[in-house]
């Protein structure tokens, strides 16, 4: 009944689409309560996570290079006597220490992410997305209570574990390409037109990295709705989302510029003050978590309109099949 209801709504554009994104929040209390309460531990676990990423970001960035240094070195031989002298310490060296040690910081995160964020993000996600969809088709108003049993109960975990960690997977995979790609554009800065190629390269990459990142995301919202996981999922969002991947593609483009001009003010910030401090991380990290929330009732909200895009395409098929038949 749900989903019929669903189903006769009218088409929407970017803009539809952001405006019932924004109408489901405004006019549901309870569903925002309900998100922000469910976001409390993903608040927490992203704050202690963004604190020490920016340090060591910031750490990273900041480090130079030195010229040729010596260094005192000095030992005491069997006899008693102490002999010394000076070992060359060359930048190389100077940059080698670092990777070391900043390296050791980034795997850290990276399981720190992988174990404890992204299982909160996941389970605030099923949450907002079971929640949103309900208020989508139209049922009467629940308080809170009602509202979390709604969206709690029959909560199906395993399918959009996994879809989100195929999902995550290529993310990362296909991130890594572009960085290396950018990486190759830094390098070739001198040479004009090699560095205009790899900058349009760079920028297409991108835009593509986006549109995959639109179909990936789809697959999630497609899992914790419906009885799909993993590959079959994702392949589904694909195929369905055929003839809407430019709004898929702006979607994804909105809130990827709001993540990155957050994490821009809030590097600025500690680089020009030496450290970011936890005010501005956590004013950071409270802005994630809405935009967090607007993105997936966004692509909750993108997904039931490309399936009634499809659907509608399917039956205009059948019927010009159908006719050509009589004919």
């Amino acid at each position: 009944m749900e989903k019929n209801q669903i189903m006769m709504k009218e088409k929407l554009g970017l803009f539809g689409i952001l405006k019932e994104t924004l109408t489901i929040l405004y006019k549901n209390p309870s569903f925002i309560i309900l998100t922000f309460l469910t976001s409390l531990p993903l608040f927490c676990s992203l704050l202690a996570h963004e604190i020490i990423f920016d340090q060591t970001l910031i750490e990273t960035a900041k480090f130079r290079p030195q010229e040729s240094s010596y260094k005192v070195r000095c030992s005491d031989s069997a006899n008693g006597m102490s002999s010394c002298f000076y070992q060359v310490i060359s930048p190389l060296d100077t940059i080698k220490e670092m990777i070391e040690k900043v390296t050791v910081r980034y795997l850290l995160l990276g399981l720190s992410y992988l174990g404890i964020v992204h299982l909160l993000d996941l389970f605030s996600t099923i949450v907002i997305v079971n929640s949103a969809s309900v208020i989508y088709a139209g049922e009467k108003r629940m308080n809170l209570k009602e509202r979390w049993h709604r969206s709690i109960g029959g909560v199906r975990l395993k399918g959009p574990l996994i879809t989100s960690i195929y999902a995550l997977l290529m993310s990362s995979l296909s991130l890594l390409g572009l960085v290396s790609l950018v990486t190759h554009f830094y390098m070739t800065l001198r040479a004009i037109l090699i560095a205009i190629f790899f900058g349009l390269l760079s920028i297409a990459c991108l835009a593509k990295h986006m549109e995959w990142n639109a179909i990936w995301n789809m697959g999630v919202v497609m899992s914790v709705l419906e009885e799909k996981q993993g590959v079959i999922a994702l392949g589904v969002s694909a195929y369905v989302s055929r003839g809407c991947r430019r709004r898929g593609l702006s979607l994804m483009l909105i809130f990827f510029v709001w993540r990155l001009a957050l994490r821009l003010s809030c590097l600025y910030v500690g680089w020009s003050e030496g450290g970011s401090g936890i005010v501005v991380t956590a004013v950071q990290v409270s802005l994630v978590c809405f935009g967090n929330v607007l993105k997936w009732v966004a692509f909750m909200v993108y997904f039931y309109d490309c399936k009634k895009r499809f659907l509608e395409k399917k039956v205009d098929v059948e019927q010009g099949s159908a006719a050509e038949v009589l004919k």
